[in-house]
């Protein structure tokens, strides 16, 4: 999967990014990370992308015009039309089930905003999705863009070690991940659960799924509920 963002400062992408699980997902092929520096379009020879915004007001606007030039010459290197998603507070709020819609694409676009943000007319031009990663204000688009990417590249096949780690994250299944232990087998007094000792992993399974209710109730009710209207006969995991 190729992500194409568009940033006025990519080596903030670059370098955020380059590292861990997504440096070895990139050195091995499985992602492809692009970072178009808008500047590199703007149309005077100071690369000035701002401006002063209509009707007053603090602060400065992104122009229109380098925003599109960027979008349209990524959207030209394409095979077929790529999705744009606009990070913005204003946007709908990033979960899992979006990560997931999102990981089936082949090329995404990401735009970062900075400033006071980016021209009305450009994002209702080539804006296909608007993402939020919660109700509070960042400086800039990069570091929420490298939350989608990060997010994502989790569920594209090889990108994790172990095929199955995602598939028990918190989220995946619409609950709270359970608590999980590793050696040594007691610490500062505390043991491992014995069950988890025990060798039968129907009894473990079973264990697992109820931590994770229990934790999904205590931590997260709207979650909770929300699984068990969807799964009534989930109650028999509870005690």
């Amino acid at each position: 999967m190729n992500f194409h963002v568009l940033t006025l400062f990519p080596e903030m992408i670059e370098q955020g990014l380059g590292t861990s699980i997504t440096g070895r997902a990139m050195q091995k092929g499985l992602v492809g990370l692009y970072a178009v520096n808008i500047r590199d379009y703007a149309a005077n020879k100071h690369k000035k992308v701002d401006d002063y915004t209509y009707g007053g007001g603090a602060g400065m606007l992104m122009q229109a015009q380098p925003v599109y030039d960027a979008c349209m010459a990524v959207q030209s290197g394409l095979d077929k039309p790529a999705r744009v998603v606009y990070m913005t507070p204003q946007g709908t709020v990033f979960t899992q089930e979006k990560a997931k819609e999102l990981a089936g694409e082949e090329d995404l676009i990401i735009l970062c905003g900075h400033y006071e943000g980016i021209d009305e007319r450009v994002l209702e031009e080539v804006v296909t999705d608007e993402i939020s990663i919660g109700d509070y204000v960042l400086t800039g688009g990069e570091l929420p863009a490298m939350v989608v990417i990060d997010t994502i590249s989790r569920l594209i096949p090889g990108v994790l070690g172990n095929g199955v780690s995602a598939d028990t994250d918190s989220f995946m299944n619409g609950l709270l991940e359970y608590p999980q232990y590793s050696r040594p087998e007691v610490w500062r007094d505390k043991p491992v659960p014995a069950i988890l000792l025990s060798g039968d992993h129907a009894k473990v399974d079973r264990w697992r799924k109820e931590q994770s209710l229990k934790r999904t109730r205590e931590r997260r009710p709207d979650l909770y509920e929300k699984y068990m209207q969807e799964h009534p006969d989930a109650e028999k995991y509870i005690k």
